[in-house]
Parts: C-alpha cells; structure tokens; sequence
C-alpha cells in the first residue's frame, strides 16, 4: 500500500487553504504520481464539512477567508486506508507491471458499483468525491468513474484514465489508450452498461460522446477533473466562500502547472470564478473565457459546446448582448455536428434557457428605456439569431427524438418580430448548397469559425451575383437593377442622367450620345465605355455586399424553407410556428412528449450566476 510521504504529512493538521495548495503542490512536483484517493479525500472532507446543513451557520461572513474546520492526519488516513481495503480486498494488485484489461477495469467498476447505496438520488451535489463514497456509500456519475480510475492506481494499473465529455465519464486503458469502457450510467436510470465500448452505433453521434472527442486525462489532469468538481454551493443561490476560494486557488495552480491547456471546461470554471472574484487582474474571465474556446478548436476539432455557453452567459450577465448572441450562435455551431437524443437533455436545458429565457430578457430590455432598439438595429444581431436556431434545427435533423416544439416556436417568433423589416432585409440569407461535401470532410458549419468554408460559400455567393448580370439588359439597367434593394442610388442620375448611378460612386454609367459627343468636340476624354463601367460597378457592389450586409449560411432543411418567411415585410408568424413544428407535433403526439417531460426531473447543471 502507498503510504503518506514525510512531505505531505507535515501540512496536517491542516487549518488553512494555504496548507491544502502546498499539498496539492507536493502532489504534483513530479517526483511521483499524483495519489488520486488521497487529493480526493482531502477535498471531499473540506467540501462536505463546509456545505453541510450542520454547519452553515458557523461560516465566515468575510468576503474571503483562508481558515478551514481543523481536521487531523488520523482522519484522512482512516479513509484512505479503507479506500485501499475495499479494492485490494476483491483484486489482487498487479505485479507484473502489465496494462490493465477490460475484465480488470470491469472488476473495480464492480467494486465501487455493488457497494454504493440504492435509496438516493444521484444527481445530488457533493457526491464526486471520494469522501462521499467511503462515507456514506454515495456518488454521482463522475465520482463512479474517478473512483475506477482511484481504484486502479491503487492496483498498480497507471494505465487507466478518465475520459471526460460535457457530461459524461468513463475510462480508456491499455497501450496509448487504446481501449475505452463505460463504468458509470447516465441520465434518470441506472442501467447497467458498465464494462461496454463507448461510441460505437447511433450513440457515436450524440453530444453524450462529442463525436469521440472527450478530454481523455493525464494523471495531473485527473486531480484537475477532481478540483472542477468541488462543488462549493450551499443551496441553488449561495456559495460556500471557503469552498469556492479553495478551488478556484488550486484551480490557479494547476494552470499554472500547464495541466488546463487541454481542459476546457476546467478554465471554463476558473473563468466563471474569476467573474466573481478576481485574483488576477492581468489575466481577465474573459480572457480565460476565449482560452477555452481555443483549446477546444485546438485539441478537440471544435466538438465542444459548453466554452461558447460559458462566453456567452458572462456577455449576458455583463449586458453586452451583441456579443452573447455570437457567443451562443457559435455554441450552436457545434450542436449541428449531432444527432440529438435523450441522453443530452443537459445541453438541450442549456439552449433552451437561451432560447427561452435570455433572449426574450434581451429583447424586453432592448425594446423600451433608453436603450431601446440598440440590438434591434444591428443586422448581425438577426443574422446570429438565425444561425442560432438553424443549429437547433439541424441538430434535431436525423434523429429519433424530435427537439423543436410550440415550446420553442413562440419565443422565436416573439424575437424575430423585434426586427424591423428593413433591418431584418439587410441580412444576405444564403441556402447552402455544398452541406453533403463539407459532412463527408468532417468540416464544421460555422459562418464564423470555419474559414474555409466561408471562403468557398463567398465564392459561391460571388458566383452568383455575377450569374445574374449576364442577361441581355443594357448594363445600365443591370446596375440598377443589382442596387434596387439598397438605399444608395443618385437622386441626379435618375433625374438628369449625370454621374454615378450610385451615391458615392466612382464610376459614371450613361448612355446619352450627345453629351458624349460635345465632351468630344470640347477635348474632353469620354465616358468609360458600358460594359466596362457595368463591370467596375458590379465589382463596386459586391464589395459593398460583403462589407455592409452580414451574411448567413442556413444549413437546416427547415430554415432554409423559412427563408423567405424570415424576410417578409410582415411575418406571418402564424405559418413561421407552423412550418418550425410541423414534424415535431406528429412525434410529439405519438411519444407524449410535452415541455415539462423534456426538461425531466434531473436538475440542471450548476452554473455560477
């Protein structure tokens, strides 16, 4: 059995945060593995102490506070000798320094699994821990899977690792982790698909699984799963200050170490405390915020959703509203890539809290007192509202469980009425065209964070506006034609035939050969001739397209269909609900689903608001 090094018994018995950085410190010096059931524990205790009904009344009223409930060596040396107990009772610790097998990992899952308590809702707060589990027999889905992990080490397989999605866990062992198995349950039930492959079937293309994208962990990124995990609230509104503090302060540490760089959701949660409190000025939440995103693009193919939610609720809070709507348009981005299903009802409450309550907030606000119509009027805003719903819509595009419902209708509709027409006719709605190719490539549909694909769909767009000027029509008429929607043509040119056709114009487009004629006689160098000033004018125009106009790529069968809907000087917003739930009702009616059975019993992740 691992003993406790002179090191780290030293720090006990431990009073101050202070003492459990320099353990946590210690553990991750690299002189030896980190010790998961050790870290664990620890955490667990100050978490459960400080969060327990027990005890709220004897919490600091400081705004900080360093002071922890004294606890002593013996303590956490009990527990950890009965983690060790429980698992090396039923296996024989591995000798041979061989990798793990699935019968092995399958054997630990057994362990911790058979010995949990049945009568308990599991989705409860502060069941991660290993504390929570050698005392009271309890743990939630993430808790499973890392006491497996614990386990493991505990037998000498150090080849054994946590893999984490958005909201799941499970492990990968063997060679480069070559191997993957469930060891947990998700969702309301409990069913038993411990020992299993994951990704493998329909489920390979549910959020559950990120497309076979999860953080798969190091050693040093386990104790940084087991540090975002510290759940620091005593009820649905109030933190425990000290809880709070301590893992934001260890979160800080192994940032620091290097260890969150392939975590986003780790400095997502940093993020979310620095927004709170913050210890490093130079180093904003919004600055941690956009390391999240990045590191998702970078290590996992832009697969995860919760960076951009996490962005997009601290723009909310912060009322800078233009910015939450490309926040939440580019999290719906990365929802299209799947297929949804009732294992992601977690991500489907994040967007539905978006779609039902930010943004109707947003727009009340926007639409009376002083700053009334400051979103209303931007195009952008309407353009990543629509790109919005169209990942909604084709997230739910084949799959077996509708997602849009009346529900989801009546807010849309409210919203999009928000925007006057002319506002709403200043967005370049395109209906893509190249969808199929860019599935097979894996290319993710993102009008702002897939250059590539925005080149090519501007190549197209471009392809098309000079399509539609090789008609027989004197250029003249095709200029204006091409500019009839925008506010920019010369009252002089309509009135007299003098000058550009358009206002600010450079170029002159005329077809009065008399005034031509005395140009000549009086030395005058003539007009360009039409089919070279119809061509300067459309290049002009084009590039005033791209700049002015916000462009969005429908992708969804059912906003395409909605475009000219969308666009209309008067919504018909009668039809616009129709067309949106149109297939969802027949489904909706055959399975019983309603708005209070979609959202279910499990309670929604924690945020900090």
């Amino acid at each position: 059995m691992a003993v406790f090094r002179d090191v780290d018994k030293a720090l006990f018995p431990i009073k101050h945060i202070s003492a459990v950085v320099k353990l946590f410190t210690n553990q991750l010096d690299g002189s030896t593995e980190p010790d998961l059931t050790l870290l664990s524990i620890v955490t667990g205790l100050i978490e459960n102490q400080l969060t327990s009904r027990s005890n709220t009344g004897q919490l600091s009223d400081t705004p900080e506070t360093n002071v922890l409930p004294r606890f002593e060596l013996e303590t956490v040396e009990s527990l950890y000798k009965k983690f060790h107990f429980t698992i090396t009772s039923f296996i024989e610790p591995n000798k041979t320094k061989s990798y793990a097998s699935r019968d092995i990992v399958k054997r630990v899952s057994d362990v911790i699994w058979n010995s949990l308590t049945r009568s308990y809702y599991k989705d409860r707060a502060h069941l991660q821990s290993l504390y929570s589990y050698l005392t009271g027999s309890k743990l939630d889905c993430f808790g499973v899977a890392f006491a497996v992990v614990a386990g493991c080490q505990v037998l000498g397989y150090d080849d054994v690792h946590l893999a984490l999605s958005e909201d799941h866990a499970w492990v990968v062992f063997g060679p480069n982790g070559s191997e993957t198995a469930e060891v947990t349950w998700h969702g309301k039930g409990n069913e038993d698909k411990r020992g299993q492959e994951i990704g493998k079937g329909v489920s390979a293309r549910s959020w559950l699984y990120v497309n076979n994208r999860p953080v798969v962990c190091t050693r040093q990124m386990e104790v940084a799963a087991l540090v975002s995990a510290i759940n620091p609230s005593l009820n649905s509104n109030v933190d425990a200050t000290e809880v709070a503090l301590l893992q934001q302060e260890l979160l800080w540490l192994l940032y620091d170490l290097g260890h969150l760089k392939k975590y986003p959701m780790a400095i997502g949660n940093l993020g979310d405390l620095e927004e709170i409190s913050p210890k490093r000025p130079e180093l904003s939440c919004s600055t941690l915020f956009e390391e999240a995103i990045e590191s998702a693009r970078r290590y996992y193919n832009n697969q995860h959703v919760y960076p951009y939610t996490y962005q997009g609720g601290y723009y909310f809070r912060n009322k800078m509203y233009k910015e939450a709507f490309e926040s939440w348009a580019n999290a719906s981005d990365v929802i299209r890539l799947y297929n949804y299903s009732r294992d992601d009802e977690e991500i489907y409450k994040e967007f539905l809290e978006i779609a039902n309550e930010h943004i109707p907030y947003i727009m009340k606000i926007e639409s009376s007192g002083f700053e009334a119509n400051t979103i209303l009027k931007k195009p952008e805003c309407f353009a990543n509202l629509l790109r919005f719903y169209d990942g909604i819509c084709q997230w739910e595009e084949g799959s077996a469980t509708p997602v849009l419902h009346i529900g989801w209708a009546k807010p849309l509709v409210n919203t999009i009425s928000k925007f006057d027409a002319d506002v709403r006719a200043q967005v370049n709605i395109v209906c893509d065209t190249l969808e199929d190719k860019l599935k097979k490539n894996g290319s993710i549909f993102n009008n702002n964070n897939n250059n590539n694909y925005e080149k090519e769909s501007n190549t197209a767009l471009s392809k098309s506006v000079k399509d539609q000027s090789t008609s027989n029509f004197h250029p003249t008429i095709e200029a204006l034609t091409a500019a009839c929607s925008e506010k920019i043509l010369n009252p002089e040119f309509l009135l007299q035939g003098d000058g550009s056709p358009f206002v600010g114009g450079e170029y002159t487009v005329t077809n009065f050969p008399k005034k031509e004629e005395e140009e000549k006689e009086n030395g005058k160098p003539g007009p360009s001739k039409p089919a070279d000033v119809a061509t300067k004018t459309e290049e002009g125009y084009e590039e005033e397209v791209k700049r002015k106009r916000p462009t969005v790529i429908l992708h969804s069968q059912k906003m395409k269909e909605l475009k000219d809907l969308l666009l209309a000087e008067k919504l018909n917003t009668h039809a616009i609900s129709l067309h949106l739930t149109a297939q969802s009702q027949v489904q909706v009616g055959k399975k019983g689903r309603s708005d209070s059975t979609e959202t279910s019993v499990r309670p929604k992740r924690t945020r900090r608001e």
